[in-house]
This record gives C-alpha cells, structure tokens and sequence, in this order.
C-alpha cells in the first residue's frame, strides 16, 4: 500500500473538524447530549466535533468507550 490513500483522506479532511484536542475538551459533554438527546442533536450543537470523530480512529474509539460506559451498553 503506498501512503496515496492517507493523503487523500487527509485531503478530504472536513474543514469543520476541530482536531483532537478540542474535541478531548469536550467529549465528555458530546456523550452527555448523544445519550439524553441523539446524535443529531450532538452534531447540530458540536458539528466540528462530529466531524473530527467521523475522521479521527482514535478519538472515535475514545467516544465509542466513554459512550458504552455511560449508556452502560457495548458497540
């Protein structure tokens, strides 16, 4: 595998996403509006956070956890 498929991800990367540590800052406020509102309501409050866990491995494997942890449920 050449590395033509990162670039390109990177190059699509959403102009709204906020990076990693901004949206650290916030995960645990994004987990609380997902488990009582939705993930709609989420991304309309936090779109540049939404952004960043569609793109970000890692970060969206911090939400999926934190969110397990809250909801009490596994993904």
């Amino acid at each position: 595998m050449t590395g033509w498929h990162a670039l390109d991800g990177f190059l699509r990367t959403d102009p709204r996403d906020v990076g990693c540590e901004q949206a650290m800052e916030v995960l645990d406020i994004y987990v609380d509006v997902v488990s009582a509102d939705g993930a709609e309501a989420a991304e309309r409050r936090f779109p540049g956070v939404a952004a960043h866990l569609r793109a970000c491995g890692p970060c969206g494997e911090d939400f999926a956890g934190l969110l397990a942890a809250v909801t009490g449920t596994a993904s």
